[in-house]
């Protein structure tokens, strides 16, 4: 029974569905309940007694559009797993970007990263490029970097640490690096970190960088190794918004687009678009006074 959970405008919420009921059933997926949840007044379930996920999601999607929305093939169910990513969605910016501007570089360097996201250049080949970029500067400009311009996404502290204290293992991955992914993940509570090094020498970045570079592929194998140390029985969660993260968000029992690039969007499960991280926990159904906040 596919089931989706969503968060849109409450003034239209009612014709919405009207017109999203009636579409469903045009496609030979009729509704068989429709309910706010009795825990929090503004979500929607919405289930079928058959049907398609993919399709069931593109006519919500059409109908209700802007929302938060989780569908589910059956039950949607809390994880014993969260992983996400860092720039862009459990944090404000994007690294890089911001390392540029400190050495007049910001232009050519953005140019680099939007084409990344959007799927149009290849990863490795896109980081490489830009950190060559970086070659000279000083590691004490990534301290201040991290320091003035790097800010937690609204709701990603409580997100985390309400999953947490209800036994979820969480993992912050990035293609981004270390030097910002670690204190990030303390201050957001992650229990792991995965992400790329830059290389210094006498104080400065040397322009590359150091050991295996974490791409798409290797957020999916740490998502897999993750679920494979917690049994087949586990559920996942994967958030991220771009075409870096499609292979983790494929790969997770609950796939999340957060403010996502088209290219993530279109393959991800559901996506964060009107609230901030903690719309998640209340598409998850985690009532409001169990939220954790630090």
């Amino acid at each position: 029974m596919p089931i989706a959970r969503l968060i849109a405008d409450p003034l239209t919420l009612e014709m919405r569905l009207d017109r999203a009921s009636a579409a469903l059933s045009e496609a030979g997926m009729p509704v068989a309940v429709a309910q706010m949840l009795d825990f929090c007044g503004d979500v929607l379930q919405i289930a079928l007694p058959h049907g398609d996920p993919a399709q069931f999601r593109a006519i919500l999607d059409a109908h209700f559009a802007p929302a938060d929305m989780l569908v589910a093939p059956g039950d949607i169910r809390e994880p014993q797993l969260f992983v996400s990513d860092m720039d862009s969605t459990m944090i404000g910016q994007e690294c890089i970007d911001e390392l540029a501007d400190f050495a007049g570089l910001k232009p050519q360097i953005s140019a680099i990263t939007e084409r990344a996201m959007q799927g149009g250049l290849d990863f490795e080949s896109a980081l490489r490029e830009r950190v060559g970029l970086l070659e000279g500067l000083e590691e004490d400009a990534v301290r201040q970097c991290l320091e003035e311009r790097i800010s937690a996404t609204p709701g990603a502290r409580t997100l985390v640490a309400t999953l947490k204290a209800r036994g979820c293992h969480t993992v912050l991955v990035t293609g981004g690096f270390h030097h910002f992914a670690d204190p990030v993940a303390e201050r957001l509570g992650f229990d792991r970190v995965v992400g790329n090094r830059l290389a210094i020498r006498d104080g400065r970045l040397t322009g590359a960088l150091e050991g295996v570079i974490v791409d798409g592929d290797a957020k999916r194998r740490v998502l897999l190794e993750e679920m494979e140390r917690l049994g087949s029985k586990a559920v996942s969660m994967a958030a991220g918004d771009g075409a870096n993260d499609v292979a983790m968000i494929e790969a997770a029992t609950h796939g999340m687009a957060y403010r996502a690039k088209p290219a993530l969007r279109e393959k991800a499960d559901g996506w964060i678009e009107r609230g901030d991280c903690t719309a998640i926990l209340k598409l998850l159904e985690i009532p409001r006074e169990e939220w954790v906040s630090n």
